[in-house]
């Protein structure tokens, strides 16, 4: 481990569980292999390996560490999807490695409020609500481009309820007046409009909410 060489320390550490399964050493070699499997960049081994401490010991000291490592192997594993959107369509994208991490860290917070990792899984968290959010905004905004507006209005709806202390939401609120009114839907463009004016009332987005297809809207997304 010392050396780098994770692949070779993984193969030690089962050899050592294998050969003493009820050894004092048993247990921290299970922890140690998912560690190891995820410097060697193989998270969905590393996940595993968490999974596993995790069923097997509920009780250990040691068990808030794995949830802890689990909500860091899929941080890092979908950073690049939540923060990179170009050369695909964004549609396509499914940030479950995101949405996993969040799960795990919110176990976390959960079952161990008084933890050393808790402070830092809840900084996490905040950071995926707020990526999450933009991810499903881009999505929004990439259906709006092309004329898809009940598609984007689902999938700004989506953000509204599902990250509603996130700041994408002003956006969010945005697209779904200019999708419903896109569709003649007056009622529904009314009630988010509303919604938006109440919550930001000094939103940049509200100068061209009265006009559909306004070209300084299409600006403010270009």
């Amino acid at each position: 481990m010392a050396d780098g060489d994770y692949a070779r320390a993984v193969r030690y550490f089962e050899r050592l569980e294998a050969r003493y399964p009820f050894g004092r050493y048993a247990q921290q070699a299970q922890l140690e292999i998912a560690y190891a499997y995820y410097r060697e960049n193989d998270p969905a081994s590393a996940v595993a390996a968490c999974d596993r401490f995790i069923k097997l010991h509920p009780n250990h000291p040691s068990v808030d560490y794995a949830y802890y490592l689990k909500g860091i192997v899929n941080f890092y594993e979908d950073q690049n999807i939540l923060s990179r959107f170009a050369d695909q369509d964004p549609s396509e994208r499914d940030p479950r490695s995101a949405r996993d991490s969040f799960a795990a860290f919110k176990d976390l917070t959960t079952r161990f409020p008084d933890s050393k990792y808790t402070p830092d899984a809840l900084a996490r968290m905040n950071f995926l609500v707020n990526a999450l959010a933009s991810h499903e905004v881009h999505v929004a905004r990439y259906y709006m481009r092309r004329g898809a507006y009940l598609a984007a209005a689902n999938r700004a709806q989506f953000a509204v309820k599902t990250y509603p202390e996130a700041p994408a939401v002003e956006e969010a609120l945005y697209i779904m007046v200019q999708a419903y009114g896109a569709m003649g839907m007056k009622d529904l463009r009314a009630d988010a409009e509303r919604v938006l004016v109440k919550n930001f009332p000094k939103s940049p987005w509200l100068s061209g909410t009265h006009v559909r297809n306004d070209k300084s809207w299409w600006q403010l997304w270009k």
